[in-house]
């Protein structure tokens, strides 16, 4: 991996996310639900990355599915809303996310603010400028330390976002490393801001719920996250999310299945890739 100098590492699970998505560009088959190797040119991995026992092709194929069909629904909402005249798009926990570098055509036309940890931030922003794409003025890098429980309206503010403005915001991967009083406490924060304001959330379905191949996978996943420090803390019952989501003063909520994120860019290819079951999607409105 790339020398970060000063400024540390990137989270493990933003590195293992850009190289899934990687790998669904150099072990799947066209046509690809997501192009992304930017991530892949971020971390700068080895040579032999791919030999890494969690980028095996057939193990992981249901993981990187998933990975790619959440940023892809991700991406078709936030251009959906740009087209109803949104202008702010922020990401809460952005780890190596490549939109602005990936989408310079739709980026052009919203101000993008990424919410995440200062170290992966900083290292982030070190690479970016390596490769030759820097920081735009369009794209506003907002360090916030979450395991210090530290606010992220106020800085977010601070950098030039706008709570009087409706804002696409995106939060993929997350809610099952916090509490659910800390999930609860950002969606009241988010259903405070502008009306037709639109938040994506993915969350963590408990193991029952799961399709049976699943589980194991699952498991596997909770220890692997356990053992690097980083645990699952908050599984999520569909009717539990659109509560919370409720309660906390969004005007609507809804439920997507991650099956329906499957069916959508997977049902008919001939590979038989498909994303693994288990974490689904809260879209909320205010």
């Amino acid at each position: 991996m790339a020398d970060a100098q000063h400024t540390g590492e990137p989270d493990n699970t933003a590195v293992r996310t850009a190289l899934w998505r990687a790998l669904h560009v150099r072990a799947d088959p066209p046509p690809h639900v997501l192009d992304d190797e930017i991530g892949l040119r971020l971390v700068d991995p080895a040579d032999d990355w791919r030999d890494r026992p969690d980028m095996d092709p057939d193990t992981t194929r249901g993981f990187r599915a998933a990975m790619v069909a959440r940023a892809r629904f991700i991406e078709e909402l936030v251009a959906e809303q740009a087209d109803h005249g949104v202008t702010q798009y922020v990401l809460l926990g952005a780890g190596l996310d490549t939109f602005v570098q990936r989408r310079p055509e739709l980026a052009a036309r919203l101000r993008v603010f990424e919410i995440d940890q200062p170290r992966t931030q900083a290292w982030k922003r070190d690479r970016l400028d390596a490769l030759g794409y820097g920081v735009p003025e369009a794209l506003h890098l907002v360090p916030v330390d979450f395991e210090a429980e530290e606010d992220w309206l106020e800085p977010l503010t601070a950098a030039g976002f706008d709570p009087g403005r409706p804002a696409v915001l995106a939060s993929t991967g997350v809610s099952m490393y916090l509490t659910e009083e800390t999930t609860t406490a950002t969606l009241r924060r988010i259903a405070g801001l502008a009306p037709g304001s639109t938040l994506a959330m993915t969350f963590l379905l408990p193991p029952e719920l799961l399709d049976e191949a699943d589980r194991p996978g699952l498991r596997r996943s909770k220890e692997g996250a356990q053992a690097s420090g980083t645990p699952f803390i908050s599984f999520y019952t569909p009717s539990r999310m659109l509560a919370l989501a409720r309660e906390a003063g969004f005007a609507t909520a809804r439920h997507v299945p991650g099956t329906d994120l499957a069916d959508r860019w997977f049902a008919h290819r001939p590979d038989g890739l498909r994303p693994s079951t288990g974490e689904d999607f809260l879209v909320a409105t205010v």
